[in-house]
C-alpha cells in the first residue's frame, strides 16, 4: 500500500482522499495557512465542511506547519491547492518534496506570458524549479469531475497527464477505482489547456440563463436553445485555441468539452454567470457570491490578453473568437452582456 499525501484541504483535494484511502492507501490531508478551520473541522467530526459524507476511516489531518511531516516517506504528494494558490505552491511547497516522490495536481489553469504565450501550471513550476535546481515528476489531472460528486461514488471519467507514461500508471494503480476511471496521457498542455479553457466559456454558457431569468422572471423555464448555442460556439473557440497550443486532438476536445458541460451545470461559474446575465456588473455579482473562488474569471482575461497581443503581431484574428472577447469585455470593461449571436453563424459551400 501507498502514501499519499494531499497538500490543499479545498473540495477537490479533500474530495481525493476518499478513492486513494478506499483503496486501502494512508492518506494524510494537509491543510493550506488558509485551511486551518477546515483541518480542524475534519480533525473534530471528520468530515469535510462542505460535503455530505465523513471521510473513509483512517484519514489523516495536517496543519501547515506539520507539512514536511506528512510528506515523509509519502508515494506521491497531491497538490489540492486553487489557481490563486500557484505561486504559493510552487514557491512553499514544491522545494520541500524529495525528487523521488511524484507530483500530482488538481489545479486547473493557464498563465499568459508577455509575448503571448499560454502556459500550463505544471510548466510555471517547471520554471521555478529550475532556478533552483531541482527537478520533480509534475502530473496533472484534467476531465469533468465536481468533487462532492466524487465524494458521492458518481462514476466520473477524467485524464492523468504528465511527461513519463510509467509515473502515469504508477499513478493511476494508487487511484483508479470502479467508480473514478482514469485515462493517462503525455499530452500535457494539450489536457491542461483543454481543461483551463472551458472556464471562461462555462461563464458565458451561464450567462444565456441569466439573461432569460432577466427577460422571462427568475422562476421561468429554462431555455436550453440559447444555452445549446453557446456550448457549440464554445467548443469551437476552445478547438481554436487548443490549435494555437498545438494540442487539437479529439481526445483533448472532448476531455474541455466534458468539463465544460460539468462546470455549466455543477460549478459555482455558472452562479456569477447568471448573475451577470440578470444585469449585474462583475463587482456587483463578485459581492452577491460573498468571496466564492472564481478560477473562470481569471482564465478567461488571461487568455483574452493572450490573444490580444498575438493579433497586434497579426498571428491570430480576434474575429474568430467573438464569445471569448466578449466575455473579456464583461469582466474587464464591464460590458452589458449581448452576446453576439450573429458573429456565431457561418456560410459553407
Amino acid at each position: 500500500m501507498a502514501i499519499v499525501t494531499i497538500i490543499g484541504s479545498g473540495m477537490m483535494g479533500s474530495a481525493l482522499a476518499f478513492p486513494a484511502r478506499e483503496n486501502g492507501h494512508t492518506v494524510r490531508l494537509v491543510g493550506t495557512h488558509l485551511d486551518r478551520e477546515i483541518i480542524d473541522t475534519c480533525k473534530r467530526t471528520n468530515r469535510h465542511p462542505k460535503f455530505n459524507s465523513d471521510f473513509p476511516d483512517g484519514v489523516e489531518f495536517y496543519q501547515i506547519e506539520d507539512m514536511k511531516k506528512a510528506i515523509l516517506g509519502a508515494d506521491m504528494i497531491i497538490g489540492g491547492v486553487s489557481s490563486f494558490g500557484v505561486e504559493w505552491f510552487g514557491d512553499f511547497v514544491l522545494p520541500e518534496i524529495p525528487e523521488n516522490i511524484p507530483v500530482l495536481t488538481v489545479t486547473k489553469g493557464l498563465m499568459d506570458t508577455p509575448d503571448g504565450k499560454l502556459l500550463t501550471y505544471p510548466a510555471v513550476w517547471k520554471e521555478k524549479l529550475d532556478k533552483i535546481g531541482k527537478k520533480l515528476s509534475l502530473n496533472a489531472i484534467g476531465g469533468p469531475c465536481t468533487s462532492y460528486e466524487l465524494v458521492g461514488h458518481d462514476q466520473t471519467e477524467v485524464a492523468f497527464c504528465g511527461e513519463d507514461i510509467k509515473t502515469l500508471e504508477y499513478l493511476r494503480s494508487i487511484m483508479q477505482t470502479d467508480y473514478y476511471h482514469i485515462s493517462i496521457s503525455t499530452d500535457v498542455v494539450g489536457v491542461e489547456s483543454a481543461v483551463a479553457l472551458k472556464n471562461g466559456y462555462a461563464l458565458a454558457i451561464a450567462l444565456t440563463i441569466g439573461v432569460n431569468q432577466k427577460n422571462f422572471g427568475i422562476d421561468s423555464e429554462l431555455h436550453f436553445n440559447s444555452q445549446a448555442a453557446v456550448f457549440g460556439q464554445s467548443v469551437k473557440e476552445m478547438h481554436r485555441l487548443l490549435e494555437l497550443q498545438g494540442a487539437a486532438t479529439l481526445d483533448n476536445l472532448c476531455i474541455g468539452a466534458g468539463d465544460l458541460y460539468v462546470t455549466v451545470y455543477g460549478g459555482r461559474t455558472r452562479l456569477v454567470g447568471i448573475l451577470l446575465g440578470r444585469g449585474l456588473d462583475i463587482d456587483e455579482a463578485k459581492a452577491e457570491l460573498h468571496g466564492v473562488t472564481l478560477e473562470s474569471l481569471v482564465v478567461a482575461v488571461r487568455v483574452a490578453r493572450a490573444i490580444k497581443i498575438l493579433a497586434s503581431r497579426g498571428e491570430v484574428d480576434p474575429a474568430d473568437y467573438p464569445l471569448l472577447m466578449h466575455v473579456d469585455a464583461i469582466l474587464s470593461d464591464k460590458a452589458k452582456v449581448d452576446i453576439p449571436w450573429e458573429k456565431f453563424t457561418f456560410t459553407k459551400e
